[in-house]
């Protein structure tokens, strides 16, 4: 069972999948360690970079290994402050300052990579607002038909 199954990961359709319960990750807490192979790990980080991709700079697998517990991306905010970020069954968490870095570990735990990216880019929480204002603009020209 993957990671997505584990935890209620129900779909990627860009930033804008926050604004949608259904597209949320479930609770994170008090849940096991959960052990995958790499291809696995590869599919659920294809699906956290669809979902986050169009709201930062840049992101991307890291070039760190892998484990049955772990994967690490490389991101850049549109404020282009790069991050090594680390995903488990925990959450995800920064663990470095620059691309393939783990060295800077923090004990904090973000549930979902939109609350990761709310607390360390402002203009995130701007792309978001600007691409929400845009969908319910078209939302309500369809009504208007």
């Amino acid at each position: 069972m993957s990671y997505i199954q584990n935890f209620g990961y129900l779909g990627h359709h860009s930033c804008l999948s926050r604004t949608c319960a259904a597209h949320e990750y479930w609770s994170m807490e008090d849940q096991e360690e959960r052990l995958h192979d790499e291809e696995e790990w590869h599919v659920e980080a294809a699906a956290v970079i669809q979902d986050v991709k169009d709201c930062v700079s840049q992101i991307q697998v890291s070039s760190l290994p892998s484990s049955n517990t772990t994967i690490f991306f490389n991101l850049t905010t549109k404020e282009e402050n790069t991050y090594c970020i680390e995903l488990t069954a925990s959450g995800f968490r920064i663990v470095g300052a620059k691309y393939d870095d783990n060295s800077q570990s923090s004990e904090k735990h973000f549930e979902t990579p939109y609350a990761l990216l709310d607390s360390i880019s402002p203009l995130y929480r701007v792309s978001f607002s600007s691409a929400l204002a845009a969908k319910l603009m078209a939302l309500a020209g369809e009504l208007d038909q």
